[in-house]
């Protein structure tokens, strides 16, 4: 194993009363792709920013190689003093270049002179991003990446971070980011760091082999130790089994759902029966909605019935907070109609989540002071119930200050599932959940026994929730899928084709030799570009020469359905990628010719 250019040894913090994490021994070699895991609170922000010198530590040593250059990417940077994003971006002894940021800006969409006081999340985010990814770091270290971004966005960073040639260390919830992108995980649990040549794609077979061993060894404590250190690890395991039961009644209800779909994906949904389990919630017909002189929804009709899960996709301002207020009464049509079901009970847990009295304890904010709740109009014990939400039976009377900021989105879920209600809506529910929570989140919509409306950027979690997806492209167009965002992945991919001539045609004329003195050399994105691309391309064709390989197992589909529809989707991601690769290659080369 080569040598590595960061590494801590016997790291320690002391935080608050005690040890947040102690004896952690940590190495980032020079090209790997590290995934950062852990539930919130575990101390995962912490350790990024001691891996990058922002804070030091209690104990331990750092080494790195001299000239090495550390680039943090935080969650929340700090604005305030800036007057516009290019301030920002621009700012400080290790400012990037003016020329580099802005070619990463340009192709991120954001502009950077914005005030910084007015900039929108995704803004801040996107501006964050430029200054870190041009600063040229040897060691990229990258909090919640893909947090306010939409898919576009996230895309194009993992097409950036698949080309870097340093490394990196990443914490995200997005497990298609993820997936795709690290090759190494190291796993933050219970003040414990342990590390596995492996990506994330394999980590949940890691996690289970742990926890197995764990639980071999737990017979040898005592009661009470078992009670209060290994409940998790029962918990973890046994609703990941249950998701894949749930899982495969997803799939069964896209086919249900899919027949009700015409062959050109006509959103006009009809059901056969007027049964309980399948009375209408919203019907909408014909429904338009435009402002000023732009069409945001254009001539939609739905019909969502009990049960059905929709999930709500496209770009920043393609318009689907419009259509989810559409879809909950909170906007009118200026065309059409929709009719509501008489006994709709909402509850709504939008991106502001509600904030709760920092002063009250965990039994009062759930339980009114008592020892029950009401779930759903069933009478539960509120220990019993604070465990569905990896909460530990002695957090109780806890006060909500003293929780971290994912155990406050654990218990806020709690307080609303709690609730009665038919509709649940849900406006990026994924933003700062751990990995557990999003498998907690997923469990209760799988058990919800109502409809369900997700606006969301994160992939697999709408893979593994929703049977139907809106698809928003900015024109008014609705796409309507059975399915989740990789069927709609597939149809978007079907009409591309005919994008991809037309981009072609676009290139050839873009890259006609320009007339003398227009143009005296390439930008220095164009010559990065240049001289990456073939690689790029050579990379991309061994991956769908692989992928291809494995689908050639005739067994695959029977034994591992999910694995045969996650090489599907990486395949035609491949050769789409491969496609505009070569295209924008073509150009650049036709431009060199014509400079030279």
């Amino acid at each position: 194993m080569p040598a590595p250019i960061l590494a801590y040894e016997d790291l320690g913090l002391i935080q608050g009363s005690g040890w947040l994490f102690r004896h952690l021994d940590l190495q980032v070699g020079q090209r790997d792709r590290l995934a950062l895991i852990g539930r919130n609170g575990a101390g995962k922000t912490t350790l990024l920013k001691l891996i990058a010198g922002a804070i030091e530590a209690d104990e331990g040593r750092r080494t790195i190689v001299p000239g090495t250059r550390v680039i943090l990417l935080e969650q929340e940077p700090d604005l305030r003093t800036f007057h516009t994003l290019a301030d920002y971006v621009l700012s400080g002894a290790d400012a990037p270049a003016a020329h580099e940021a802005e070619a990463i800006a340009d192709q991120l969409g954001i502009d950077l002179s914005r005030e910084a006081a007015s900039a929108s999340g995704g803004e801040r985010r996107r501006a964050a991003i430029v200054r870190a990814f041009a600063q040229n770091p040897d060691v990229l270290l990258l909090d919640e990446p893909t947090n306010h971004l939409d898919i576009g966005a996230i895309e194009w960073i993992e097409e950036w971070l698949g080309r870097f040639r340093g490394a990196f260390v990443v914490i995200s919830h997005d497990r298609t980011f993820l997936t795709k992108l690290t090759k190494q995980t190291l796993w933050l649990d219970r003040g414990n760091l342990r590390r596995a040549e492996i990506g994330f794609g394999g980590f949940d077979a890691w996690t289970e082999q742990v926890y197995a061993d764990e639980a071999r060894n737990a017979e040898k404590l005592d009661a009470k130790l078992k009670l209060e250190e290994h409940w998790l690890l029962r918990g973890v395991t046994g609703r990941r089994k249950r998701n894949q039961g749930r899982l495969t009644k997803l799939i069964e209800m896209r086919a249900e759902r899919s027949a009700m779909v015409g062959p050109q994906g006509s959103a006009n949904l009809t059901i056969g029966t007027d049964d309980a389990k399948s009375k209408v919630v919203i019907d909408a017909k014909h429904i338009a909605k435009a402002f000023g002189d732009r069409t945001i929804i254009g001539d939609l009709s739905l019909r969502v019935t009990r049960r059905d899960r929709i999930g709500i996709v496209g770009a920043n301002g393609a318009g689907k907070s419009t259509l989810l207020k559409l879809l909950t009464g909170e906007l009118e049509p200026d065309s059409g109609q929709i009719r509501f079901a008489k006994t709709i009970e909402r509850i709504v847990i939008d991106q502001q989540r509600s904030k709760m009295a920092p002063e009250k304890t965990i039994r009062e904010v759930l339980a009114d002071g008592g020892d029950w709740v009401e779930v759903q109009g069933v009478r539960k014990h509120v220990i019993g119930y604070l465990k569905e939400f990896l909460f530990g039976p002695g957090v109780l009377d806890a006060k909500i200050a003293t929780l971290s900021g994912g155990e406050r989105s654990r218990l806020l879920l709690a307080r609303e599932f709690a609730k009665p209600s038919n509709l649940l809506v849900l406006d990026e529910p994924t933003n700062d959940l751990d990995l557990e929570t999003l498998d907690l989140l997923q469990d209760v919509i799988g058990d919800y026994d109502g409809t369900v409306l997700i606006v969301s950027h994160d992939r697999d979690f709408l893979d593994r929730t929703v049977t139907i997806t809106l698809g928003l492209d900015g024109s008014g167009t609705v796409d309507v899928v059975a399915g989740g965002y990789a069927d709609w992945e597939r149809r978007r991919k079907a009409a591309a084709p005919t994008k991809r001539g037309a981009i072609a045609k676009n290139a050839t004329a873009a890259a006609k030799p320009a007339a003398p003195g227009a143009r005296v050399k390439l930008t220095f994105k164009d010559q990065r570009d240049y001289d990456l691309l073939p690689k790029r391309i050579e990379t991309l064709d061994a991956a769908i020469a692989r992928d291809q390989a494995l689908l050639e197992d005739p067994d695959l589909y029977t034994r591992d359905p999910d694995g045969f529809d996650r090489l599907m989707t990486a395949i035609g991601q491949a050769q789409e990628d491969k496609t505009m690769a070569e295209l924008r290659w073509l150009e650049l080369a036709e431009m060199v010719e014509g400079l030279a």
